[in-house]
Parts: structure tokens; C-alpha cells; sequence
């Protein structure tokens, strides 16, 4: 023991206590999936807080001369009464907020495991537990001790990332609770015993606090849960306020408000309750609340039960290649991607197939480098080394049940997530712009050597035929997805669905509860059909003719990509831009033949509409009036010039926004093209993308402000007003209008965020609003 105190002493300046904003890496190693659960166990450096397995210890070792680590094994609680899962069991106490691990939110359970930690020395791995300290020195049992006790105490990375991103929003009293009329019609509810008063149903019951009538709640998205006769009672009635049966305890009770639609609070309950003769002192908990069902559909560690098919028992499979991923809170977005690009070659050789020389070259902290913590992910989808079953103690191998081990990406989620603000929190998100992001990271990453990107990547030709000239403009642009409309009037199905439609309509107006509609079904053909129709161009600007005319667009695969993305445009906006998901079914063949979609180029005799632009919009000097806060206010317009504020189609600079483009880029090529519409628009884009200063600020001669520089100004009440009474704060409205009101107008700020507030659940913020593209600049920061 002298030894290894001299050691400890030799290396006590590199033992550190953990402060407040370090962060330390205790769940999950650098290099590999290995955790403090693992064999081996996880070794934690006492100086850096990096975690490593077993396997990745000794080059951290080697390559940093660090001698102490901090080893923590845990082993699985032998679990003598597991009924918890699934029974509906209270919390310790109840949850007011969908959050983890703060004030009014779940408990993180730490008790499931027994922790055992030791201090071992490198290279001869001596190691040394608390009670071998006892007999050390006290400048080194007291510096070590610290060590160990903090790090044992410090919240991992994991877990802040974890609380942080459930962190949810708390419920909000209800406006109807204060006056909520409750009808005298003599209806008392028993204790037990409650069923739905149309189907019998006797789970996920509501019953109506104006009424007392009880009903079934909402189907859910895999077709359990109720048949929605609540909702329908609302909206038969009007009655806006329901309780969830079996959740009513002393503490409280789901309340749902369908006006307000959303969880609410109730602070009348008790006397709500009591007008149907429920005493809510002794009402006990028989069913999971809300904010335990989201809990536990999003923090399932398997997904097994939900992809089994109907009647069908799935045979789990093993192996390389055959590695399943733990869903990390709504990351299915995540996984089902990351999965995908791993079966791609040019992926796996870029960070799979040199992964030692990757791992070498890793800088101090590889939990922040990107192509460490991909080729880490990789490797471990592609080994198999976490494709084998759990297992628990005592028990033996079942190949045909059972859970993986898996994966669980907590490091790359943060990494790719970190500063994004949507990926970087647990709501739910889309597939597609996902790849895009991941898309833009790798080829910021791979400026130098092989880019794997490259394998979706492929040319768009668009072809312009001016109408009256028949001279014709080509453009070319780079993509890496096909988007293909769904043309549901090609439904083979038609006369099914028209027939259906009109059942619904009968039913709807019975008031009998609605049956499944059949799905739609769209041939494959008709959407690359779709695509590939010639689109009429009203408002065409023709250099030939130097006027306005109409023009046709066909767009066309300038080139092919080794590997290509499809996304089937499921989404489409009703009248009322609420978005809608259309409900079909799309047979995709196993051979495409895109031949029919290549373009051809120019053809022989064809003559090109020449490059000339159309003669800039000049401002009258009376008419017009600045833009406030770019030039000036309402009490100062001195810096006012009608030459640096031009009456741009706002609707024309939308749109080039919508499609990815800068800013600044947009309101040029609506400027110089005379506000002649979004074709014109566009044909100056791409006639431009490679000018130096394609995003700079659009600045006209006689300006004599700088690009980038911008009085001090004032924002405008009624400006303010606006945007708040959309939903947002006024503070967040400030920064809205502070961030872009030297760019556009506040009828282009409305009319986006009118927009994009329908495109998701979260209406308190606009978040990344312009669907973004490799190479290209989100024109809009978060709000």
C-alpha cells in the first residue's frame, strides 16, 4: 500500500475536484457505447472527467500520461416486486409538469442499480477503494476522497442534457374554470364501475364537468385508446372542460380543456367534482395520467411491442449490422436515419473502415468531434458488439424474445443537436429535414478528402420556354432529395373513397361515431408522373420579348445520384393553412426507371432566351415611404432615402426564402429583376449563387450607409402589438422585430409566421422557419 500511496502522491496534481460547469462524462464512453453497466465497467479520468471503457482506458493512458481513474461498475437490482411497468402504480409524488428530474416534474429513479467505485492507477492498474485510504496520508486521502465523493455527486452530461430537454411547459389555469357552468340534472357518479355511455368502452374515459356525462378519450395513432366520443360530445355541446376518470386523487386530477386545447389546471375541482358527488379525498389512482403515458411511450427503452405486427409474432435477429437503437425521447427522427446512412458504402468507409486512425486522431475531447462521435456510431451499428440479447442475472440466452442491448446515442444526439433549436430537444421532428442538417454537417466537416454526401448528391435541370418567343433558359441547382407530390386523383381506389366520403357525411350528420376510412391508393408511377408535368408560368418575364408572358417549366435529373433519397410530400396545407396529412398508400417498386426523366439540354435549333435583365424598379421619390427602423422611425426619417428602400413583392421574397436562399439574396433578385414575379426572381438567383457577394446586404449606389450597419431605432408599438397578439411574448417580439426588421418588412415577418406557426404543436416559437439545404443560409434566427 506505501507503493500506490506514493503513486497517489506523484499524481495528486492531476486529481481534480469537480466544480459547478464541468463536465463530466460518467454514463457512456468517448469512444464506444460502453457504460458504467457494461462488462468492465467505465473508467472515468480524474482530471479531464472523459469516461472510457475498458477497451479505450489504455489509450487515453498512453496518449495523455494520466494515471488516475475513477472505476464504476454498476450491477442491476435483484427486483422482488416489479409491478410498476404498466400498472398505473402513483408516482412518489405528482408530476404537474412533462418534465425529468425538476421541481413539478418525474423522478429520475437512481435506486435500480448497486454502485461500486474504486480508484485504479495506470499502466499496472493498481487499484484502490475508500476504505484503502483510511491509511494513507491526509493531503492524499483528503484530495481523493473529494474527487471520488464529487464525481460520484456531479449530474452527467446525460442526465443535464436529458432534464433539459424534457423540461416542459407547466399547465395553465383554465379560463373556463373560474364560471364553469355545471348543469342540475341529477347525475351522480360512482366511485368505480364507469364505462363509456355509447360503446361500453371502460378505459380512457373523460367525464364532462359541465354535465357529468362520461365518454371515451381519443383514438391513438396506433388505433387504441378510445373512438373519440368525448371530443364529439364537445363538439355537439360546447361544454369545454373534462376530467380523466382514474386519475382523480387528493392531489388532483388530468383536467383537459377542448376550447383551449390543452392539459389544464382546475383550481375548482374539488367543487366541480362534488356537484356529481365525487369526493376527491378518497378517490384513489387507477389509471396512468397523461404526462405518465408521454413519459412512458417516449423513454420505452424497447419498441418492440409497437412494430409487432397484428397476428403476426416477429422473430428478433442478432448480429453485424442488425443493431438496434434505444429511443431517447421522440429520436426515432434520429435513428431511423442514422440506420439508413450506415447501409450506404461511401459512410461506411469515410468513418467505419478507419476508425482506429479516426479514434488516434481524435482531439482531447472527443465528445465534441464530429467525425469521432459518427465513426463511433457507425462502428457501433455495423460491429454487432451491442446486437446480442440482455441479459439478465441468472438467466439463460433466448434467441426468439428478448430485448438488445443496443445503442442509446446520447453523445451524438447532443453533438449533432448542440445549437440547433429544434434538434437539440425531445419534440418530435421530421426525418427529412433531419438528413439535411446531418447533410450540412458532414460536408462542413469534409472540405478536405472523400465527403460521403456526395452519394445523394445530383443535378436539377430546369427548363423555361417563353410562350410567345419559344426561346428557351436553362438552369441547373444541386439537390440531395426528390420531393414527389401525391396527386390523389389518381387513386386507383376512387369510387371506395368517394363512397366512403360519402358515409362519413351521413354519419356526421346522425351524430353516430365515425368508422375507419379506407386509405387511398396512389400508383408510384403517377407521382413520378406528377413530378415531371410541365408547370404553367403566368407571369413569366421574357428577355426575348422584353415583357411580361407566360412560360412553361419542366424540370428534369441533369444527373443521377449513386444512392437517391425520395420523400412523398404527405403534408399539403387546407385553405385554413392548418396542415393536413393525407392518408395513402404508396407501393414503391423494387426497379425504377427514371430514363423518361433525364434531361436532354439544349436541343438542336433551339434558340436561348438572351441574358438580359429586365431594367431595375426605381422608387418614386414622393410615394414611397421608408422602412421604419431601417432608416429611420416615425419621429426621425432624416435617414430616410427612397434609393435604399425599394417597394419589394414581399410574396416573391417569401418564396425564395421558402426555398432555402439568403435573405438579402432574395430581396436582390427581386429588386434587379423589377418585381416581375418568382420565376424572374429565381433565373437571377442562380445566375448569381457564385457572385462574392451573393448574401451581402442589398446596398444601392448613392447609399451612403455600409452594409451591416444600422441606425439605432426604435420599434414601433403597433409593430409590437402585432406580433404579440399572435401568441409571443413581448419581449420575444422585440428580438423578432430587432433581428429582421432591417430585412423586410412587417408584412413579410407576419405573413411567415402566420405560416409557420401552423406547421407545428409548439406555437410559442418560431424555430428555424425556411427549410434549409446543403450550402445554403437559413435567412431567419430562431425567435
Amino acid at each position: 500500500m506505501t507503493e500506490v500511496s506514493e503513486i497517489l502522491m506523484s499524481v495528486l496534481s492531476t486529481i481534480r475536484v469537480p466544480r459547478p460547469g464541468d463536465r463530466v462524462h460518467k454514463d457512456e464512453c468517448a469512444f464506444s457505447f460502453a457504460s458504467p453497466e457494461s462488462d468492465g465497467g467505465l473508467y472515468v479520468c480524474m482530471n479531464s472527467f472523459l469516461g472510457f471503457g475498458s477497451k479505450y482506458v489504455e489509450r487515453h493512458h498512453a496518449k495523455t500520461g494520466q494515471r488516475a481513474y475513477l472505476h464504476i461498475t454498476r450491477t442491476r437490482k435483484t427486483q422482488e416486486d416489479d409491478n410498476n411497468s404498466g400498472s398505473g402504480d402513483p408516482p412518489k409524488k405528482k408530476p404537474t409538469r412533462l418534465a425529468i428530474g425538476i421541481e413539478g416534474g418525474f423522478d429520475v429513479e437512481q435506486e435500480q442499480y448497486d454502485e461500486e467505485v474504486k480508484v485504479v492507477l495506470f499502466p499496472d492498474r493498481q487499484e484502490v477503494t475508500p476504505d484503502d485510504l483510511a491509511s494513507m496520508p491526509d493531503v492524499v486521502r483528503e484530495r481523493v476522497s473529494l474527487s471520488m465523493t464529487g464525481l460520484q455527486a456531479a449530474d452527467s452530461v446525460s442526465h443535464t442534457l436529458q432534464v433539459q430537454q424534457w423540461d416542459g411547459e407547466v399547465r395553465q389555469e383554465s379560463k373556463h374554470a373560474a364560471e364553469l357552468k355545471q348543469l342540475d340534472n341529477g347525475v351522480k357518479i360512482p366511485p368505480c364501475g364507469w364505462k363509456c355511455e355509447v360503446c361500453d368502452l371502460q378505459e380512457n374515459l373523460w367525464m364532462n364537468l359541465t354535465d357529468g356525462k362520461v365518454f371515451c378519450g381519443r383514438r391513438y395513432f396506433d388505433g387504441s385508446g378510445g373512438n373519440n366520443h368525448a371530443l364529439l360530445h364537445y363538439q355537439q355541446t360546447g361544454y369545454p372542460l373534462a376530467v380523466k376518470l382514474g386519475t382523480i386523487t387528493p392531489d388532483g386530477a388530468d383536467v383537459y380543456s377542448y376550447d383551449e386545447d390543452d392539459m389544464v389546471l382546475d383550481f375548482k375541482l374539488p367543487e366541480h367534482l362534488s356537484h356529481f358527488g365525487i369526493d376527491m379525498m378518497t378517490m384513489e389512482k387507477t389509471e396512468r395520467t397523461m404526462t405518465e403515458l408521454e413519459i412512458a411511450v417516449n423513454q420505452r427503452v424497447g419498441e418492440w411491442e409497437v412494430i409487432q405486427e397484428s397476428g403476426t409474432t416477429l422473430r428478433p435477429l442478432w448480429g453485424p449490422g442488425l443493431t438496434g437503437m434505444k429511443n431517447l425521447g421522440n429520436s426515432c427522427y434520429l435513428n431511423s436515419v442514422m440506420q439508413v446512412l450506415f447501409t450506404i458504402p461511401d459512410f461506411q468507409t469515410k468513418y467505419v473502415s478507419i476508425i482506429d486512425k479516426i479514434f488516434n486522431e481524435a482531439p482531447s475531447d472527443p465528445t465534441q468531434d464530429f467525425k469521432t462521435q459518427v465513426a463511433k456510431l457507425g462502428y457501433g451499428l455495423l460491429s454487432g458488439e451491442y446486437s446480442k440479447p440482455f441479459l439478465q442475472e441468472n438467466t439463460e440466452i433466448d434467441s426468439a424474445h428478448g430485448d438488445q442491448v443496443g445503442i442509446a446515442p446520447r453523445m451524438f444526439k447532443a453533438l449533432v443537436g448542440r445549437g440547433h433549436p429544434e434538434f437539440s430537444t425531445n419534440r418530435q421532428q421530421d426525418a427529412q429535414e433531419f438528413l439535411l442538417h446531418f447533410i450540412n454537417m458532414v460536408e462542413r466537416n469534409c472540405r478536405s478528402g472523400m465527403n460521403p454526401s456526395e452519394a445523394f448528391r445530383f443535378l436539377v435541370e430546369e427548363k423555361i420556354v417563353c410562350q410567345q418567343s419559344q426561346k428557351a433558359k436553362y438552369t441547373q441547382r444541386v439537390d440531395y432529395i426528390v420531393q414527389l407530390p401525391v396527386p390523389m386523383d389518381q387513386a386507383t381506389n376512387m369510387e371506395e373513397l368517394q363512397e366512403a366520403e360519402r358515409r362519413r357525411e351521413e354519419v356526421e350528420s346522425s351524430g353516430a361515431p365515425p368508422s375507419a376510412a379506407p386509405r387511398a391508393q396512389i400508383p408510384f408511377g403517377a407521382c413520378l408522373a406528377a413530378l415531371s408535368e410541365p408547370e404553367t408560368l403566368t407571369d413569366f418575364w421574357s428577355s426575348a420579348v422584353q415583357a411580361k408572358t407566360t412560360a412553361t417549366k419542366t424540370t428534369r435529373f441533369a444527373s443521377f445520384p449513386d444512392h437517391l433519397v425520395i420523400q412523398i410530400k404527405k403534408f399539403t396545407f387546407g385553405l385554413d393553412w392548418v396542415p393536413k396529412k393525407l392518408d395513402v398508400s404508396i407501393d414503391v417498386p423494387d426497379t425504377l426507371d427514371l430514363s423518361a426523366l433525364l434531361a436532354m439540354g439544349q436541343q438542336p435549333g433551339e434558340e436561348l432566351l438572351p441574358e438580359v435583365a429586365p431594367p431595375p424598379l426605381m422608387t418614386p421619390d414622393v410615394e414611397v415611404k421608408g422602412i421604419l427602423g431601417f432608416h429611420g422611425n416615425e419621429e426621425d426619417d432624416s435617414l430616410y432615402s427612397p434609393l435604399l428602400s425599394p417597394v419589394l413583392d414581399d410574396s416573391t421574397v417569401s418564396q425564395l426564402c421558402e426555398m432555402g436562399f439568403p435573405l438579402e439574396a432574395c430581396r436582390k433578385a427581386v429588386y434587379y429583376t423589377g418585381n416581375t414575379g418568382i420565376d424572374a426572381a429565381m433565373n437571377w438567383v442562380m445566375g448569381h449563387m457564385e457572385d462574392h457577394d451573393f448574401s451581402a446586404p442589398l446596398v444601392l449606389a448613392g447609399s451612403s450607409s455600409a452594409p451591416g450597419t444600422t441606425p439605432t431605432e426604435s420599434l414601433p408599438e403597433e409593430h409590437l402589438a402585432t406580433i404579440v397578439s399572435m401568441g409571443f411574448s413581448r419581449d420575444q417580439a422585440t428580438r423578432a422585430l430587432r433581428a429582421t426588421v432591417r430585412h423586410v418588412t412587417l408584412s413579410l415577418l407576419t405573413r411567415v409566421i402566420q405560416k409557420y406557426l401552423m406547421q407545428g404543436p409548439d406555437t410559442k416559437s418560431i424555430l428555424y422557419p425556411f427549410r434549409m439545404q446543403p450550402n445554403c443560409y437559413n435567412g431567419f434566427t430562431s425567435v
